[in-house]
């Protein structure tokens, strides 16, 4: 079964993570929400307080599948300065695995720690103007080789829904999934 760890850093958009969990768990894939500081106790960009499952220092061994890191203004700016989140960060996306930023992540957690590579991304608003280690691209969702990148709240569905098909290699369950929460995707999923 495929796993995927959802990195929560003080500040936390969290419509951006709850969302992601919930489709990402609709659809049988395993969720670890990870704490980036010394408690599992961890408050939103809106202040709503959430309890993760485990702390980072927990699990700096372990690998999932996927690492998705939701937005933020505080949340980007926490996490980047988290030492072990950046190398946890980094280690998965050196093995491969999907690295997946979605709004302010891409430009001030991955850009601000040289882990953009030149890839292409997209981020929220204009903070890709202050990124010169990726190509941004005008769009809802980007996939570039392994980083899988969302523009923001508004699109966090078809981030999660891309992100859960590529999991699974299949397009059908995240597609019927979606009909059966009545969201509308068109077309195809990145």
């Amino acid at each position: 079964m495929k796993s995927v760890a959802v990195l929560l850093a003080p500040g936390f958009e969290e419509g951006e993570a709850i969302v992601t969990i919930d489709i990402l768990r609709r659809l049988n894939i395993t969720v670890q929400t990870i704490a980036c500081g010394e408690s599992r106790d961890v408050v939103s960009y809106h202040a709503i307080s959430m309890v993760a499952d485990s702390t980072l220092k927990a699990n700096l061994e372990r690998t999932f599948d996927a690492v998705v890191l939701p937005g933020g203004p505080e949340g980007g700016v926490n996490m980047r300065k988290s030492a072990e989140a950046i190398a946890f960060i980094r280690r998965h996306d050196e093995a491969g695995k999907y690295i997946c930023p979605i709004c302010s992540a891409a430009a001030r957690v991955l850009s601000g720690n040289g882990l953009l590579k030149g890839r292409r991304y997209v981020c929220s608003g204009d903070l890709w103007k202050t990124v010169s280690d990726g190509m941004y691209v005008d769009a809802d969702v980007v996939e570039d080789g392994n980083l899988l990148s969302g523009r923001g709240l508004g699109n966090v569905f078809d981030f999660a829904f891309t992100l859960a098909a590529r999991l699974q290699g299949d397009e059908t369950l995240a597609r019927e999934q979606a009909s059966h929460i009545n969201y509308p995707l068109s077309g195809q999923l990145v």
